[in-house]
């Protein structure tokens, strides 16, 4: 389902111009696609924001503006969890559209039983399927996940009408034995090849020579 969007045609431009309107909680956005002209925008920052933590692609913008898009890019603020910049193309619903969609691992791998522990790789792959019918998310099934299994991009179970674009082979999620941790070596104890230190023969001065000698006599 796409969430909605209110917007508003926005004639200023430059940075100075966009750090006012982000005072003011709305986003600088540009819409764009179909061959129509491009349009500068401002979101509330507020909804913006409840779209992407939904995890959704598919807008539909109302207001100023009544289309449906596909959010494209979204660009923060490096040193907040703040949207500073949003890119919207224009889509048919009924069009056939490339996106990215995130994967959720469900369920208790039936290798944690034998202490395998999940390696969870690829968070999110690219499909092809009708704008109207991008899914927020896909929801991946450990259950039958054993030991030193893997389940591949290949293996996710895509929505009807998709297709997948990402390489299958890819590994989603692997349950693997962990490691051992190497034993310390034990304080006061031998090189650790277990060796004994060679001893250094102590030289001979001159004068324990000679009295070695008187004594052989």
């Amino acid at each position: 389902m796409a969430e909605t969007l209110n917007v508003k045609v926005r004639g200023e431009t430059g940075s100075a111009r966009m750090r006012r309107l982000r005072n003011t909680g709305a986003v600088p956005a540009i819409l764009y696609g179909h061959g129509e002209a491009n349009v500068n925008l401002a979101v509330i920052h507020k909804e913006l924001m409840a779209a992407v933590r939904h995890g959704g692609k598919l807008v539909s913008l109302k207001g100023d503006v009544s289309d449906s898009a596909l959010i494209r890019s979204v660009q923060w603020d490096t040193y907040s969890k703040e949207i500073i910049h949003l890119d919207l193309m224009r889509v048919d619903l009924t069009e056939l559209v490339n996106t990215t969609v995130r994967l959720e691992l469900k369920g208790t791998a039936a290798g944690a039983a034998d202490g395998g522990v999940l390696q969870f790789i690829t968070h999110e792959i690219e499909i092809e399927c009708p704008a109207a019918s991008i899914p927020d998310k896909i929801v991946v099934s450990v259950l039958e996940l054993k030991l030193n299994a893997a389940i591949h991009v290949s293996d996710v179970k895509l929505p009807d009408g998709a297709k997948l674009i990402s390489h299958g082979e890819g590994v989603v999620v692997q349950c693997v034995t962990p490691r051992k941790e190497e034993e310390a070596p034990v304080p006061g104890a031998e090189g650790a090849t277990g060796v004994e230190p060679e001893l250094i023969k102590k030289e001979k001065t001159d004068e324990e020579e000679e009295e070695e000698k008187k004594e052989k006599k």
